[in-house]
């Protein structure tokens, strides 16, 4: 399934250099524990009970500032992201993703998250998986997904043209920040239906996506 845009590349046979994951929604189904996280803040907060977190793949820094004013954001961040480190009942590895990310060399892929590090490291840690060589989240940038500055670091750090990165993410936030960095782009629906997602190619699953290890690079199937 490819969504409707103007920049859509092929992906099926295509090969690249390394493959750019985002965390949340797309390695990891963390969807409940951070509802969860946000509600209760949103309560604390006195947001009142008609609130609802949809803000998924944006910085946390970017949803507070939405919602607080300027005087209370640095306290209001800080008690979203303690709700947050301990909400991890129900954190698992998505379908496929072991899998896939078994067939991939060390220095082949990355993890890019609009989590904090320490955030990071508990859900990964939840879901049973390890972290990767590289691994950019938003205390090594200066600006969040939709900015692609994220994805650029990880491409550099891993010593690849962004072009030649397929980035697999799971929000419209995130994949905005590929394609601005000039990456391909792999949607996995369930976060956001697929009609949300701008992307090269959309998948229901990882199970879908099969790769092969080439001279070319990284070859992807869809199937």
């Amino acid at each position: 399934m490819t969504a409707s845009t103007d920049r859509a590349r092929p992906i099926s046979g295509q090969s690249f250099d390394a493959i750019l994951f985002d965390l949340d929604g797309t390695l990891i189904d963390s969807t409940g524990p951070t509802e969860r996280a946000w509600l209760r803040w949103a309560q604390e907060e006195g947001l009142g009970e008609s609130y609802n977190h949809t803000e998924h793949g944006k910085p946390a820094l970017s949803i507070v500032r939405d919602h607080v004013p300027a005087e209370r954001i640095e306290a209001a961040l800080a008690r979203a992201a303690a709700i947050e480190i301990g909400e991890t009942d129900g954190i698992v590895i998505k379908a496929g993703a072991r899998d896939f990310l078994s067939r991939l060399s060390a220095g082949s892929w990355a993890i890019v998250t609009s989590c904090t590090r320490e955030l990071a490291a508990v859900r990964m840690a939840a879901a049973g998986l390890n972290a990767p060589e590289v691994l950019v989240t938003v205390d090594d940038i200066s600006a969040g997904k939709p900015d692609p500055e994220g994805y650029r670091q990880a491409a550099a750090r891993l010593g690849v043209d962004p072009i030649r990165c397929l980035v697999v993410e799971d929000a419209p936030a995130g994949l905005e920040a590929a394609h601005r960095a000039g990456c391909t782009t792999l949607a996995v629906a369930g976060t956001f239906p697929a009609s949300q997602l701008a992307a090269d190619t959309v998948v229901e699953s990882l199970t879908q996506v099969g790769i092969t290890i080439t001279k070319a690079g990284i070859t992807v199937s869809i199937g």
